[in-house]
């Protein structure tokens, strides 16, 4: 059974219903159930759509941190072909919270970067929940360095409720490494694209985020803080989470009118943790139109671009 959300009360009672009609059926070949069990799919299925069609900003944060949602690591093993990751930022040590390396989309040499929040305890603790130290950052500035050197585009993956606070990373120049990460992205001079897959939270996501095209997950979310963080800010009570999140804009619906992100990919209904391999699809059909507008610009044309993209936010609000 999947894991279900506080919201998706009826849909689990529809969906436990169902479960049983089939039990029951496998243990009594002459009950015939079918038309009973068709007629609560449909329910289900509709009550479903429905659901998803209006979720508030903070059922959307709920649904883009659920624990089967597809992490990076997915999206590379069903888009990328001969993907070689590399370790180390060449200046302190390997963080698993950033994975990357080059490979190949449709063909194509490319290098990806993405943050990884791990499946199981095991990988979570390894992979830091996604929360990138230092060298992190550094590690993708050195893949971005070397993508720009032999002209590779980029492709981000960003999935982090934001870089790691522990008082080590910041002994090691946390800010310093993410505004370096994101001035890096500003300079390349190859295509570069972002896509927002689950969180994308604050500078933790903007150090690899700051691309030509920024793409967003239909249920994803992108802010500068948690709505947590922001409650407990505003109000020092982190149980307002859910008026923070009406408040701080952070959907793609919201995003997309706002100028912040270029392109909303659909997610399969009941969200990507429902058909994880529909919604890497859609996502890689949607990365292929974007380095394909991009095609044949000099890279001086693609940082001017980029650079009065991002400058251009909020100016005509």
């Amino acid at each position: 059974m999947p894991t279900y959300l506080d919201f998706e009360a009826t849909i689990a009672e529809l969906e436990g219903k169902i479960a049983e009609l089939r039990t029951l059926a496998s243990g009594d070949k002459a009950v015939s159930i079918s038309e009973e069990v068709k007629g609560l799919e449909k329910k289900a299925a509709k009550q479903l759509t429905d659901l998803y069609a209006k979720l508030e900003p903070w059922q959307k944060a709920q649904v883009a941190r659920h624990p089967e949602r597809p992490h990076t690591l997915d999206y590379i093993g069903q888009l990328i072909t001969e993907f070689t990751p590399m370790a180390g930022d060449r200046k302190f040590a390997e963080d698993h919270a950033v994975v990357g390396g080059p490979g190949r989309f449709n063909g194509r040499p490319v290098m990806v970067i993405g943050q990884e929040k791990g499946r199981d305890t095991t990988s979570r603790l390894k992979h830091n929940f996604g929360m990138a130290r230092p060298e992190g950052y550094r590690k993708a500035v050195r893949l971005m360095e070397l993508a720009d050197r032999f002209g590779l585009p980029v492709i981000s993956f960003v999935d982090t409720a934001g870089a790691y606070p522990g008082i080590d990373a910041e002994e090691r120049g946390q800010a310093e490494a993410i505004a370096r990460s994101t001035d890096c992205c500003l300079a390349l001079g190859v295509p570069s694209v972002a896509v927002i897959i689950g969180e994308g939270g604050s500078g933790g996501a903007i150090a690899i985020a700051t691309a030509n095209v920024v793409l967003m997950l239909e249920h994803a979310i992108y802010s500068v803080i948690s709505p947590e963080g922001a409650a407990s800010i505003l109000w020092r009570d982190a149980s307002r989470a859910r008026d923070a999140a009406a408040a701080m804009k952070i959907t793609a619906q919201d995003l997309k009118k706002l100028g912040v992100i270029d392109e909303i990919v659909p997610e399969p209904r009941g969200g990507a943790h429902r058909g994880p391999k529909d919604a890497i699809a859609a996502t890689g059909e949607a990365i292929a139109r974007a380095l394909e507008a991009f095609s044949g610009m000099s890279g001086d044309v693609l940082r001017s671009k980029r650079r009065e993209k991002f400058l251009a936010i909020g100016r005509n609000l």
